[in-house]
């Protein structure tokens, strides 16, 4: 917004703007969306130019207050105020180097008539298009054993598709016109023939749009027995002649060292590394997002995350409702393989990793490999193992156990909690306990990361604090879901005549603080970057390995020994070891206390 302080106030800034424009048009620059490998350098675009402009002052700063009355605010500062859905819009045609106006995109999703593919991936790739962040030339095929017509299947996933909360006037000519660009072709996962047909379907309507580049990408949401299968297909027979082909493969990436290695290696028959994107989402949660930007662009945080200041690092993941019907699946996997070893694991890498050379992918991703790398194996010593039981409330409601799931095997070892404690051997973190924890059936449904200071030394108000120190230890949230929030706990003089000391919390929350903004689900914004070839969100081959032998050996121990998992009521904190594990490293959970 320009000034409206006077006619001299605005030549200065028009003569800035225009200085600006000779100075900056022959910079070339990658944004976020285009660091991949695949991502091409583009020139100076309205993007860059308002940022510019917003660090000479031609835009104003926008200062947005939001705090409820009995809590401190937050204010936050975006400069060169909120970018609108059509800028956010320009700036990913500008990270795709002009190849949006140059080809059409099929987006294939093998499985989808599964959930999955229903409540996520098919909403997901609505909201981007209808915030115009897709190209123009683009068309959803759904790919599954069941017969379905093109009518049938966008009756199917009709019901799933929802608008953001702004300009929902447009919701139903928007749907509407998404539903005329999905189309369905039968077939099986196994066979070459149903991908043929696929393959014929998708060039008579890649033929339709005029465009002479076909990029091609599909998203396997199917079962784990079948990823070779369905990605051999995709490739094999589908591949786009004429542009790019990427395969998007969902987690379980195998069940331990052997099984993951033999998967990429089969994957890697068909397809290109660099065509593979492993995609974990819970790396495109919002504030995962923002872990790096939090540590690496505020000078306060960056001298503080070492040893030296910090006492231990805690991840910990939650839900509040067991298996439901689910258990045949989850009984294969575990709460380890389900979500430690990757979903928290890649957390701390992201948390504890050096600052990489640049935003580049691959830079990031080098330095999530050394944190992997330096990680201590994993025993059984420092892991506790839960399996939640039935129980009855007061009412009368019964909650089902674990083994009362009708698809769990009887007698089923299967733990649906796990405490483990990890270590990283570098000079960074050597001797700060990583503490994970999961769990299903607990209290409570939410994931966030904590971070604990050491204490004061020297404190001259220790006595204030009495016996307990650990309560007036400084610490950072970051809660990842729900009710996204950033807060460090500090402490604080309560205001009287007298000298009493409190802990209270410098608190941002993103629902108050980004009010006119509503947060994105990850699938979108990890199907952008697919599109747009950037994969720092996405896992490379080599972490992969490096993630499975941390945790190899104590997943063997406990399939050969049979471990009894400690059992814990449905609806409780889970099992009394995890307490046991984290006192054995001076440590109490965080989450342990009511922080709302």
């Amino acid at each position: 917004m320009r000034s409206l302080g006077g006619q001299k106030a605005a030549g200065r800034q028009h003569g800035a703007h225009r200085r600006m424009q000779g100075s900056l048009r022959p910079l070339p620059v990658q944004r976020a969306f285009g660091t991949g490998s695949l991502a091409t350098a583009v020139p100076v675009s309205h993007m860059l130019m308002r940022e510019a402009c917003s660090q000479s002052g031609f835009f104003r700063n926008v200062q947005v207050q939001a705090a409820p009355s009995n809590k401190l605010a937050t204010q936050t500062s975006v400069p060169g105020g909120p970018l609108t859905p059509a800028e956010e819009a320009l700036q990913v045609v500008a990270s795709a180097g002009g190849e949006w106006t140059s080809s059409s995109l099929s987006v294939v999703v093998v499985g989808a008539s599964g959930d999955l593919a229903k409540k996520k991936i098919f909403p997901a790739l609505f909201a981007l298009y209808y915030e115009g962040l897709l190209p123009k030339d683009f068309q959803v095929f759904g790919y599954a054993r069941s017969k379905m017509t093109d009518a049938e299947f966008r009756t199917l996933i009709e019901s799933t598709l929802t608008c953001r909360i702004n300009a929902k006037e447009r919701c139903s000519d928007s749907q509407e016109q998404f539903l005329q660009r999905c189309f369905y072709s039968s077939g099986p996962y196994d066979e070459a023939k149903g991908y043929e047909e696929l393959n014929k379907r998708m060039t008579e309507q890649e033929a339709g749009t005029g465009q002479k580049n076909a990029n091609r990408m599909f998203f396997l949401s199917i079962p784990p027995n079948v990823f070779v299968a369905a990605a051999g297909g995709a490739a094999d027979y589908c591949s786009s002649p004429t542009g790019w082909t990427r395969v998007i493969v969902e987690k379980p990436f195998g069940r331990d060292s052997e099984s993951s290695a033999k998967l990429g290696n089969d994957l890697k028959k068909h397809l290109k590394e660099e065509q593979i994107f492993r995609i974990d989402h819970y790396l495109g949660k919002e504030l995962i997002e923002n872990l790096t930007v939090l540590r690496f662009s505020n000078l306060i945080f960056e001298p503080l995350w070492n040893r030296q200041y910090i006492r231990n690092v805690q991840v910990i993941f939650s839900e509040n409702f067991g298996t439901e019907g689910r258990g045949g699946y989850f009984d294969q996997y575990g709460i380890i393989r389900d979500v430690i070893q990757n979903h928290l694991v890649q957390i701390v890498a992201l948390f504890a990793m050096e600052a990489p050379v640049s935003l580049n992918a691959e830079d990031i991703r080098n330095e999530k490999v050394k944190v992997l790398r330096s990680m201590k194996v994993v025993t059984m010593d420092d892991v506790v193992l839960g399996q939640y039981r039935g129980r009855t409330e007061k009412n009368g409601t019964t909650l089902p156990g674990y083994l009362e799931d009708k698809t769990v095997p009887e007698g089923s070892l299967t733990p649906t909690f796990a405490a483990i404690a990890m270590h990283i051997n570098n000079s960074r973190w050597d001797g700060v306990p990583i503490l994970l924890k999961a769990g299903k059936a607990l209290s409570s449904k939410g994931a966030e990361i904590r971070v604990q200071f050491r204490h004061v030394p020297g404190n001259i108000y220790k006595e204030r604090f009495g016996n307990n120190l650990d309560s007036s230890t400084n610490e950072l949230v970051i809660r990842i879901q729900p009710k996204e929030s950033i807060y460090m706990k500090i402490n604080n003089k309560v205001p009287g005549l007298g000298l009493q000391l409190g802990t209270t919390k410098l608190d941002l929350q993103y629902q108050t603080a980004y009010k006119k903004k509503e947060l994105p689900d990850a699938y979108e914004r990890l199907l952008l970057d697919v599109v747009n070839g950037d994969k720092r969100l996405f896992i490379r081959d080599d972490e992969l390995e490096a993630a499975w032998k941390l945790f190899t050996p104590a997943l063997h121990e406990m399939d050969s020994k049979q471990i009894a998992p400690e059992l814990y009521p449905y609806g409780s904190r889970g099992p009394v070891g995890s307490h046991y594990l984290a006192a054995k490293y001076n440590v109490r959970w965080g989450d342990m206390e009511d922080d709302e």
